[in-house]
């Protein structure tokens, strides 16, 4: 140990050396520009501010509302949503399995963690799986998706497990990514959309080709406005994927069966690969609309439709589970050919495997209790009421939103170098603590403005943050109008 103050440094020859502020290697004007441009606009300056807010509402600092509302991002177990019993009892008992042992769990759950763990190395979900998930969880998921799709049939093979829809979405990108000496590839992504498309096509260094879907249409997908954005694009890429997000993100439609179709015939003429994001099928509530995957229609629709290679995704985040913390995904690759599915391996093995316990969480909601199970019962009803709740507020705000009239803040907004949008969410959040994320941040077509909002806290504060937001509306109308 020194006992000097001041230690002095010295080279390899004694001699002192005068201390000298060290370059840093890394710098904003060197870092990359893909990660300069990225943005992902659900976690972005608004969020912040609301983070800020909440911490000055701790120390006693006056604001015109007693608590930060969140409405910015899905994430349900944060806004108070139960977690399903079911779900967390085998999660519990894989992680503890001492709890095998308790009078305190119903026996399918016992047998359910047992089986897990026996497909586990050592029998513990703290060892590695296969790079694609557990061989039980594969199966399981391959029976969820076959009854889903009315008795299609789907390999366990074709099953990669990853660490939430947002790995798998990045694999399969990547997958579709050209050599650097060719033209970038191109993704076809909706607009507005889910910011880790834009985001990661910006990291990759691809090219976005963005199609707007029709607002005043129920945000239908129009064929037109399809092979518009593909005409446009191919100057500067080589079109690769079609992603689509159904039911959508952040504008909430459904596909029809018939405009489904249309979309598959079009993408099969285009020689395009189908990304379809499927992560929210679980949560549909308008009256006649109804849930299809795009591997049900496409095969459906016979050859040479039923040949199309296509990525589908799902998440335990979204739907009645909520899980997000759980991180737990996975993705199906249909019809893909099967030396290039060696090189998916390849890819997905360098993730070594997701998260065990998130495989768990999965198995859980894609196996869950049958008839006549102890737990079945419960977990009929905790999900009935978790999807009833959604759709009660899912009306709510509807009902209100579709009765307040627009406002006209935009040249102040432009004055002041800020998005329109951006502008009225930062002043929403200042006035009534309620926290959402402006369009920009999900592109938009231009010359409109929206925010988007999500359904997820309890009902009671989804009807204060409603009656906030009417209340600031009003004013911000008067005093912009």
């Amino acid at each position: 140990k020194s006992t000097q103050a001041n230690i002095k440094m010295s080279d390899i020859n004694g001699n002192e050396i005068k201390a000298q502020k060290v370059e840093k290697f890394l710098t904003l004007e060197n870092l990359s520009s893909t990660i300069k441009n990225l943005q992902y606009a659900v976690r972005g300056k608004v969020v912040i501010r609301a983070g800020e807010l909440k911490k000055e509402l701790k120390q006693g600092v006056e604001k015109p509302f007693e608590r930060v509302i969140r409405a910015n991002i899905g994430d349900c177990h944060a806004t108070g949503q139960k977690p399903i019993t079911f779900i967390r009892q085998v999660m519990a008992l894989c992680t503890y399995p001492e709890f095998l042992n308790s009078d305190k769990f119903p026996q399918d759950t016992k047998d359910r963690a047992q089986a897990l763990l026996n497909a586990c190395g050592g029998g513990s979900v703290g060892a590695y799986t296969d790079s694609a998930g557990l061989e039980l969880v594969r199966k399981h998921i391959a029976e969820f998706i076959t009854n889903r799709d009315g008795g299609i049939p789907t390999d366990p093979d074709n099953i990669f497990l990853t660490t939430g829809a947002t790995c798998g979405v990045k694999i399969i990108m990547k997958m579709l990514l050209n050599e650097p000496k060719e033209k970038p590839s191109g993704f076809m992504i909706p607009i507005p959309q889910y910011p880790l498309y834009s985001a990661t096509i910006s990291e990759y260094n691809a090219e976005q080709i963005g199609y707007y879907l029709d607002e005043d249409n129920n945000w239908a997908l129009s064929i037109d406005e399809l092979e518009r954005s593909y005409q446009d694009s191919l100057k500067r890429c080589q079109p690769r994927a079609f992603c689509i997000i159904n039911p959508g993100n952040p504008t909430g439609q459904v596909l029809s069966l018939e405009n489904m179709q249309k979309i598959i015939k079009w993408a099969y003429e285009r020689k395009l690969f189908i990304l379809a994001d499927e992560v929210y099928q679980d949560n549909v509530y308008a009256e006649g609309m109804k849930f299809h995957s795009f591997k049900k229609v496409a095969f459906e629709l016979g050859h040479p439709y039923s040949q199309m290679e296509i990525g589908s995704f799902y998440s335990t985040s979204k739907g009645f589970m909520g899980e997000c913390g759980a991180r737990a995904g996975f993705f199906e690759v249909v019809n893909m050919d099967p030396k290039v599915k060696v090189e998916l391996r390849k890819l997905s093995s360098a993730q070594l495997c997701s998260s065990v316990l998130g495989q768990v969480c999965m198995d859980t909601v894609v196996n869950p209790p049958k008839p006549g199970e102890q737990s079945y019962e419960l977990f009929q009803q905790e999900k009935g009421v978790v999807l009833s709740g959604l759709k009660e507020k899912a009306q709510l705000v509807t009902e209100l939103l579709n009765k307040i009239e627009g406002v006209k803040s935009i040249e102040h907004a432009k004055k002041n170098e800020m998005e329109p949008d951006m502008f009225y969410c930062l002043e929403m959040v200042e006035q009534t603590g309620i926290c959402v994320v402006p369009g920009s941040g999900f592109h938009q077509r231009p010359g409109t403005y929206h925010f988007r909002t999500t359904i997820l806290p309890p009902t009671d504060q989804i009807k204060s943050l409603l009656a906030k937001f009417e209340k600031f509306h009003l004013n911000f109308l008067r005093q912009w109008s």
